[in-house]
């Protein structure tokens, strides 16, 4: 067998980069200080977002999340905001959360290593998709569609019945 077959294989074989890894151990804080588990979440469908104040993107992709949040409000999907903005700029994510309206639940603390240790990319915006259990299923890097986001959410509501999504959308 050729080597650079037997490679592809190999690589073929491996687990996915994304699949399976749990979001639980993560630990951020709200706007009050207070301590938020995202393992709090478990049973819940989490689309957990990561931005900063000064990503143009980001503006454009939290209104449209708001209203994606909205037509899940009663099915049990949760819609979380994770700043990676320094911690000396909290006050200005709180401004700028206030200013433009912003509805979902924002956590503080994040960073760009805790971005990439999950999503496999240090590009903000990007929007996790967790199932119930944890496990992130699809990770949109870059400014997230709609549809991006609902092919994921509906896939899970259905049970992860059907064609599953890619795990990986990249918009940048």
């Amino acid at each position: 067998m050729p080597r650079y077959l037997l490679v592809v294989l190999l690589l073929l074989a491996l687990p996915s980069a994304l699949t399976g890894r749990d979001v639980r151990k993560v630990s951020l804080r709200d706007l009050d200080g207070n301590k938020v588990r995202l393992r709090d979440y478990q049973g819940q469908i989490v689309v957990l977002n990561f931005w900063a104040t000064w990503c143009g993107p980001c503006k454009e992709e939290l209104p449209r999340l708001g209203q994606i949040a909205q037509q899940y409000a009663d099915r049990h999907v949760a819609f979380v905001l994770a700043s990676i903005d320094e911690s000396r700029k909290f006050p200005m994510v709180r401004e700028f959360i206030t200013q433009q309206r912003v509805t979902l639940p924002v956590l503080v603390g994040a960073s760009t290593d805790l971005l990439n240790e999950l999503s496999g990319t240090y590009v903000v915006p990007a929007t996790l998709i967790v199932d119930q259990d944890g496990e992130i299923v699809r990770a949109v890097n870059g400014e997230a569609r709609e549809q991006d986001v609902r092919e994921a959410v509906e896939w899970l509501l259905k049970g992860k019945t059907g064609r599953r999504p890619a795990e990986r959308v990249k918009r940048y």
